[in-house]
């Protein structure tokens, strides 16, 4: 978990003003990961930046559980991502 941590953080400093994040492959995502990607969230946040997190029913699922959804801003497709885009100038799916 700590290498996603440190790419991810690097990729929110050099990248796009606005990070779709594919985990849609994921089967499950336990306590750790979820931390990871609130840190994500709020080191973006913090840059002014937007993530978005593409889920599967399984993920979605756990992530309700800890009522982090809005907060994490999870979408069922990447597309859906997409067309809930701010209008910016540059945007980037992480597969």
């Amino acid at each position: 978990m700590a290498n996603f941590t440190k790419v991810m953080a690097a990729y929110v400093e050099t990248g796009p003003a606005n990070i779709i994040l594919d985990l849609s492959a994921i089967d499950f995502v336990d306590s750790s990961g979820l931390g990871a990607l609130v840190q994500l969230v709020k080191k973006a946040t913090n840059q002014d930046k937007t993530v978005q997190v593409v889920t599967n029913a399984r993920v979605t699922q756990t992530v309700k559980l800890v009522r982090l959804e809005k907060f994490l801003s999870l979408q069922d497709s990447v597309e859906g991502a997409i067309n809930n885009l701010e209008p910016k100038s540059d945007s980037s799916t992480i597969n």
